[in-house]
């Protein structure tokens, strides 16, 4: 009877001890929605470039303040400061500009902007914690799935493109000494317009917490049977998510092609390999109904842009697909390796190696450091056309 009197304060003693564990604000969901935490919530934008407490929509109305300052200063010339004044900034060609630089503890917990221009020309980069090599290096336009340089409704858990063409993430983007944002105009002739917002926590980060990394790539056309979505990552960590914006140069169903994952060391063959292009996207039978494609958006799968030829400008299909990895990562202890098959059909129901116009984005979680990426392509490579 002791025993089980023993056994039992014990089970409370630890319940008790777990119940007021301190909640650090991080890992939101309804099912936590309700717990109170010490984390601070910031949010920089161009009316606070710091997030400091207390310093938000002080720009003065002033037609001669320096760019950046006070964008909307002939709009706001009646009403004065405290107003809208600088709801926006502008960046040169050429120019890289600093969105955010934040000191930690904290997580970048959501991203919400609207760019100009073309979107191809747009680079985002996040660093963390002082260091050299971006952790994310990707077009405006691709990071937020929308490739090729034209809106689409996108709805899920991650990412969210909303009218008239409002780019949102909700990727965690923890950091533990610092976290740095720019955004680099690589258009040679045209000046970009950027209204922004980064919501983020102040907060403890937990020992186990790797840091968000993303990585563009294209082939154009694609030259190989396999076309390599990411290579060479190096460390523990785990895959989450993959955008492909896929430009057709051939007639009929394009996407026979297989995803292979290779894990930690996978030679020749890989750990997994899927069974088709729409399959891997959650989808099935070439996306088709009644002999059309079909757009769907759903939490962490779709086809969420199909571009149709209008018979002048437009004359080749284009594809854009996500596929987030939320509840299913991909996880690695050494390295991984993603390829993906550019694969349709000829005479004779043969399959018909491609070359296809692919983009891609992979996104992951990993320990620092990561291996470094390779070099952007100019814009010649990058742009649509």
């Amino acid at each position: 009877m002791k025993r089980i009197v023993i056994l039992f304060m014990a089970c409370f003693l630890a319940g008790q001890v777990f119940s007021q564990t301190t909640f650090n604000g991080l890992e939101m969901n309804m099912g936590n929605l309700y717990r109170l935490s010490d984390a601070q919530t910031r949010s920089i934008s161009p009316e606070n470039f710091t997030g400091e407490k207390g310093k938000g929509g002080m720009a003065i109305p002033n037609p001669d303040a320096p760019v950046n300052t006070a964008n909307a200063s002939q709009a706001a010339r009646d009403l004065g400061q405290g107003w809208k004044v600088n709801p926006y900034v502008r960046i040169k060609p050429g120019e890289t500009f600093t969105l955010a630089e934040i000191n930690g503890p904290g997580a970048i917990q959501h991203i919400w902007m609207t760019p100009t221009g073309n979107w191809r020309f747009s680079i985002i980069r996040i660093y963390y914690d002082d260091e050299e090599t971006p952790s994310v290096e990707v077009p405006v336009g691709d990071f937020f799935a929308m490739g090729w340089g034209e809106y689409a409704p996108l709805v899920s858990q991650a990412v969210c493109v909303n009218p008239g063409s409002a780019f949102n993430c909700y990727w965690p983007m923890p950091f533990r000494k610092k976290c740095k944002i720019t955004m680099e105009n690589i258009n040679d002739m045209n000046e970009m317009r950027l209204y922004y917002q980064i919501d983020y926590t102040l907060t403890d980060v937990p020992d186990d917490a790797a840091y968000f990394h993303a990585q563009f790539n294209r082939a154009n056309p694609n030259e190989t049977s396999d076309y390599t979505i990411i290579d060479k990552i190096k460390g523990k960590g785990h895959f989450v998510g993959l955008y492909l914006a896929w430009g057709v140069n051939n007639k009929g169903w394009w996407g026979e092609g297989e995803i292979k994952f290779f894990i930690d060391g996978d030679g020749k063959f890989p750990t997994i390999c899927g069974t088709g292009t729409e399959d891997y996207f959650c989808g099935s039978y070439n996306f088709d109904r009644e002999g059309q494609y079909k757009e769907f958006c759903t939490p962490y799968a779709g086809l969420h842009q199909v571009i149709r030829p209008d018979g002048t400008y437009k004359s080749q299909q284009r594809f854009g697909l996500y596929r987030w990895h939320i509840v299913d990562p991909i996880r690695f202890e050494e390295d991984l390796k993603v390829t993906i098959q550019d694969l349709g059909w000829r005479h004779g129901r043969r399959y018909l190696p491609q070359k296809s116009d692919i983009s891609s984005v992979a996104f992951w979680y990993q320990a620092e450091p990561h291996a470094s990426f390779p070099e952007l392509p100019e814009w010649e490579e990058l742009e649509v056309n």
